[in-house]
């Protein structure tokens, strides 16, 4: 589809971002984004949670502050019981409100599959747009939760994982990107993308091509979440992950002695994953600082180390 270029459209389609920006005056501007999927645990009120925290994340990966939400639902109203649905909007509506945001209406359709998800409307000054293309030389990579919810919500479904590390998994899903976001906006950095569907790996990349660098992880640094390796191990890895892999194949260049299963998670389809934050060097310490001042999970996993077309170095 054609480009679509305007004076005031800030961020559009041409970087793949994660929310399109148009200013409306001189200091101000609205984010816009909408995210919907299936179910991914097995309570209603789980799923309403993490499907919002999802969808709000695009909002917080520019930098901006949530103010609208429009609820999307697929049910099928006929086969299963409409306090399921409820039980789903009132798990949205929770984090909505935490956001501080307003649930303004939405939309609902009759379904074979169960669907939900936001619409979301924020805000932000144009001089504080955060993309995923102002990555530059020297900036270090900060990533604000752990990887892994893509192979742990396989093996829920294969009935493989404890309750309590599925809970730990839906603990960090329902986890707002806000304060993470708060503390960026508050220090200044170059580049920020949310951790979703195409894996650490594919928004990096997409991050490296957009602001025309190289980047390099270190494997041994990236966190992930309890029983992940185990599961993965077992062979727990989403179709999504093998695709992310496909994808980044031909840009991805993985030194000898990464443990292959490592860079499995670090393909692995993330569904409400944390920011992916580039920060100049000179401010790394105050990132830390303001993250854990804010009581932000946090770990440096790698830098961008030259201009390119945009490739992704993974070393142990």
């Amino acid at each position: 589809m054609p480009i679509e270029a305007h004076p005031d459209l800030l961020v559009g389609r041409e970087t793949s971002d994660d929310a399109g920006v148009i200013r409306i005056k001189e200091d101000l501007a609205l984010i816009q984004t909408v995210d919907f999927f299936t179910p991914i645990v097995n309570d209603p009120r789980d799923f309403g949670r993490i499907a919002a925290v999802n969808a709000l994340s695009d909002v917080y990966a520019m930098g901006g502050r949530p103010l609208t939400a429009m609820n999307l639902v697929c049910f099928p109203e006929k086969e299963i019981p409409m306090e399921v649905l409820k039980e789903i909007l009132l798990g949205g509506l929770e984090i909505i409100h935490e956001s501080g945001a307003l649930l303004v209406g939405g939309h609902s359709i009759d379904d074979p599959e169960i669907k939900y998800g936001l619409s979301i409307t924020g805000t932000i000054d144009p001089k504080e747009v955060v993309t995923n293309a102002g990555a530059q030389v020297g900036d270090h990579l900060i990533l604000t939760k752990p990887l892994g919810t893509g192979i742990l919500a396989t093996a829920v479904k294969g009935r493989m994982l404890s309750h309590e590390v599925e809970q730990e998994a839906i603990k960090w899903m329902a986890t707002l990107n806000r304060d993470a976001a708060s503390a960026m906006q508050a220090i200044g950095v170059h580049a920020c993308t949310d951790i979703t569907g195409f894996g650490l790996l594919g928004h990096a990349l997409k991050m490296a091509v957009s602001s025309g660098v190289d980047i390099q992880f270190w494997a041994s640094r990236v966190p992930i979440l309890p029983s992940v390796l185990d599961m993965a191990n077992m062979g727990m890895i989403p179709a999504g992950s093998f695709a992310n892999r496909k994808y980044c194949q031909d840009s991805v260049i993985i030194d000898r002695g990464v443990d292959a299963v490592l860079v499995d998670c670090m393909a692995d389809a993330q569904t409400s994953g944390g920011l992916l934050i580039a920060v100049p060097e000179e401010r790394t310490t105050a990132l830390h600082n303001e993250l854990e001042h804010r009581g932000v999970f946090h770990s440096e996993i790698g830098q961008v180390i030259n201009t390119s077309q945009g490739r992704i170095y993974i070393s142990p």
